[in-house]
């Protein structure tokens, strides 16, 4: 049987909900949604990954991380609990821990000159491009702060005063694709965006191939394409970047959305995208922060330029913590306060909203404590000469050469090691060194099949229960959940954008119900729609479900001018391979208690009077 038919035909069926009261219990409900998906069965060994490596996750439900999640958090505690009864009393801790540090240099003097990192940078970026299926041969991988400045890197490198187009594929509001826009503007870009038919959200294919093929020279622009939305689960066909090189650009995968190993079915050695961004954090459900890796093909080197601004930017290294205190100093809110660390982390992209942090461990396998200072080491002298000069014979060429200089780089303490001589015995440290990811290892061991049909069944059993819920003594039965985008569909992305509404059919901001979401330990992002296009059909729907928001865009001269945008605010849902079938009923069974007329209000002013207490402690 078709699998939308099945599903739609086979959970709660002829039945709507309109009293959270009357929901079935845990059991029922994963008993019926087995019945429906006895494929889900096959998937016990996600579970049983999840109960020993992630405990964390029994009483939160995460629902609000994308990228690729490096570490468990058992790895994590196993390794505070090994040091933390024999810290080192100065100097570098010893593996596993590690952190980040910001240095200047452009993304093309780090691809030629970048090959001479720490034994812990190398290890963490062979680790990842094998995970990723992404060869060293064909690709190299720069790190850096996170995806936004990923984005804007590239923006600031990439040659727009003669390759002018800026062509992207996004059906909600990101603030790295804004970053970039407003980097590719100052630098004479013409920016462009792709259109997505109401309702589906689908690719508005006649709009899109019209710009692409519309500049008529060798060299186009950039094409920056996500595989699938991260905000609605809606995916995209590959050969749209076919296409997109058969007319001349150069392709941006944009691959933070993606599943663990999804990018097993690209077959990137048929495409070879020129650019692919991919954002990694520590752990999932407890630590957010982490970096984000620009992969760039060897061949596509050539057409970066350097530039004094992107030096500026957010390159950074891979270092190893120095202070067993700025371990314990990250870790010691999450014990306290879980939903703390929202507002923590900056120039995170709106949709990437999490709730907690924590430790940043690693594990290197070692038998030789000069890998030690082997770690505290970043760039040889030589190295640094060679990026110098390099630096100093781009940046003459450069446009914008005085318009910024790196000083007001922050880095972190231990950047000060970044210029110490690197040891002779490092290239051969490099060889035997090899880096613990629990995190990418369990996706590896589970494998792409397994970890999609398990989504699968999970995305879609959510999407018809949260349909099934409707408003009491409604003669049109008016729908407590709209949902955006893709709804019961085989091959949709396990992402749901979706909005409550009340009894009057008025929305219940997004925000609020994120902040009532997180007192029942359930984490929601949210984010904004937009870049819809609506039919002669559809157009009296558009002025009911479309709102306004004011944002500033450059302009010639680093000038900005305000510009009104439409579109949808909605809460987003997205769905790991480390989710089970509970943390769907949780939300399920949160949501439906707006059916309650009252719930709101009850909430609105309790929240409030907490907050107000809040304030006068």
């Amino acid at each position: 049987m078709n699998f939308a038919k099945l599903t739609k035909d086979s959970i709660f069926p002829n039945t709507h909900f309109t009293n959270h009261e009357c929901l079935p219990p845990l059991p029922d409900a994963l008993s019926g949604f087995i019945r429906v998906y006895p494929q889900y069965g096959e998937t016990e060994e996600a579970d049983r990954i999840r109960n020993s490596e992630y405990y964390h996750l029994s009483d939160h439900v995460c629902l609000d991380y994308t990228g690729f999640s490096l570490f468990s958090h058992a790895q994590v505690h196993s390794f505070i609990a090994s040091t933390s009864g024999d810290p080192k009393p100065s100097g570098l801790l010893q593996p596993p821990y590690f952190s980040i540090a910001y240095k200047s240099a452009s993304l093309k003097s780090q691809v030629q000159y970048g090959d001479q990192d720490t034994a812990l940078e190398s290890a963490i970026r062979k680790r990842i491009m094998h995970f990723l299926n992404i060869l060293d041969g064909e690709y190299s991988m720069i790190c850096t702060a996170n995806r936004t400045t990923a984005f804007r890197l590239l923006g600031e490198s990439y040659p727009f005063h003669a390759n002018k187009g800026l062509l992207s594929v996004y059906d909600y509001e990101s603030e790295a694709i804004n970053a970039m826009t407003k980097s590719a503007y100052r630098r004479g870009a013409k920016v462009m965006s792709a259109s997505f038919s109401w309702p589906s959200l689908r690719i508005h294919s006649d709009k899109l191939v019209e710009k692409l093929s519309k500049r008529k020279k060798k060299r186009r622009g950039l094409f920056v394409f996500p595989l699938q939305s991260r905000i609605t689960g809606a995916r995209y066909p590959y050969s749209w970047m076919t296409v997109a090189k058969e007319h001349g650009w150069q392709v941006v995968l944009d691959a933070c959305a993606l599943g663990p190993k999804d990018l097993d079915t690209l077959g990137l050695s048929l495409i070879q995208p020129d650019f692919i961004i991919c954002s990694f954090f520590k752990v999932f459900g407890e630590n957010p922060s982490g970096f984000a890796g620009i992969f760039i093909k060897k061949s596509s080197t050539a057409a970066l330029e350097s530039s004094t601004i992107a030096r500026s930017i957010g390159i950074v290294s891979i270092i190893p913590l120095r202070r067993l205190s700025q371990l314990t100093d990250d870790y010691s809110g999450t014990d306290l306060d879980g939903h703390s660390s929202r507002n923590q982390f900056d120039e995170d992209d709106i949709e990437t909203i999490s709730s907690f942090s924590g430790p940043i461990p690693t594990h290197i396998c070692n038998d030789s404590a000069a890998i030690d200072n082997v770690l505290g080491e970043f760039a040889s002298t030589q190295k640094q000469k060679q990026v110098e000069i390099f630096e100093q014979v781009e940046s003459s060429k450069a446009q914008d050469e005085n318009e910024e200089n790196s000083s007001g780089i922050v880095e972190l303490e231990c950047n000060r090691s970044m210029k110490a001589e690197k040891s002779p015995t490092t290239a051969e440290t490099n060889k035997s060194m090899e880096i613990v990811c629990r995190g990418l290892d369990h996706a590896d061991s589970l494998g792409l099949l397994l970890i999609s049909s398990r989504l699968r069944c999970i995305t879609n059993w959510l999407v018809v229960a949260l349909i099934k819920l409707q408003h009491p003594h409604s003669d049109s039965g008016h729908s407590l959940v709209r949902i955006y985008g893709p709804q019961i569909k085989f091959d949709r992305g396990p992402a749901i954008a979706f909005n409550i509404f009340d009894w009057k059919r008025e929305k219940i901001e997004p925000v609020l119900v994120q902040k009532l979401a997180d007192r029942s330990n359930i984490s929601l992002g949210c984010g904004f729609l937009n870049n819809i296009c609506f039919s002669d059909k559809y157009e009296a729907e558009k002025h009911k479900v479309l709102e306004r928001r004011a944002c500033e865009i450059p302009v010639a001269g680093n000038r900005k001018k305000e510009k009104t945008t439409m579109g949808i605010n909605v809460l987003n849902a997205s769905l790991s391979f480390l989710t089970n079938f509970e943390d769907a009923y949780k939300l399920w069974t949160f949501v439906a208690k707006f059916l309650d007329a009252d719930f709101v209000e009850k909430e609105r002013w309790r929240y409030l009077a907490l907050n107000q207490t809040t304030v006068e402690v």
